[in-house]
């Protein structure tokens, strides 16, 4: 059994590392890109019965950090 987590930054709160590729991405000419917002996706190999609600505690306690960060459990 294996779960997805997708982790991003809560709107409002300032991306750098968005703003950066943002820019790089202008510089190499793809004028287009009004902003960029960078996650991470963390994939988890659980053992069979592994519920979403333990995912969920998971994310809580360490894989995201829930005051600026929000996060979206997709178990495969």
């Amino acid at each position: 059994m294996k779960a997805r987590v997708h982790v991003m930054l809560k709107n409002g709160v300032l991306d750098p590392q968005g703003e950066a590729v943002r820019h790089a991405l202008g510089t190499l000419g793809f004028d287009g890109v009004e902003g960029v917002r960078q996650g991470k996706v963390i994939e988890l190999d659980l053992a069979d019965g592994t519920s979403e609600a333990t995912v969920n505690e998971m994310c809580e306690k360490l894989l995201a950090n829930t005051v600026i960060e929000s996060y979206q459990v997709e178990m495969l």
